[in-house]
């Protein structure tokens, strides 16, 4: 039987302890940038007049020619007048704008108004973008 040797010790060597400084943490900071929507809308548009054959006829008895007319009508239009126009289905003013006056942008927010008052907001905004 073979006789065991006594372990033997290594000399204990100092290893070099490196301390690690943990620096604060830093907070990422993103910038948020802002994109400019490019559309018509930046640029000055002229104004565009419906012949008397596409004028807008309301029930009330107007007829108008451009934007200025149904901003005019619509500043001074009954609720009544308004609803026989506007419904859930349909927008008599904004079709009219989109495929008479070519104004696509101006039409589609039409399109989310529901009463006289706000109808005449979208078309005060959308008059800023044309040349008078």
């Amino acid at each position: 039987m073979p006789t065991k040797k006594p372990a033997t010790k290594k000399p204990a060597t100092k290893k070099a302890v490196k301390k690690v400084v943990k620096k604060p943490a830093t907070k990422k900071v993103t910038k948020k940038t802002v994109t400019k929507k490019t559309s018509q809308k930046n640029s000055v548009k002229n104004l565009v007049t419906a012949d008397n054959g596409k004028s807008f006829w309301v029930t009330d008895g107007q007829i108008l020619n451009d934007l200025r007319a149904l901003e005019q009508a619509l500043s001074s239009m009954d609720n009544k007048v308004f609803s026989y126009h506007v419904s859930k289905t349909n927008h008599d003013f904004a079709d009219w704008v989109e495929s008479v006056l070519c104004d696509v942008d101006c039409a589609k927010d039409l399109r989310k108004t529901k009463t006289p008052k706000s109808a005449r907001t979208v078309v005060v905004k959308h008059l800023k973008y044309y040349a008078i």
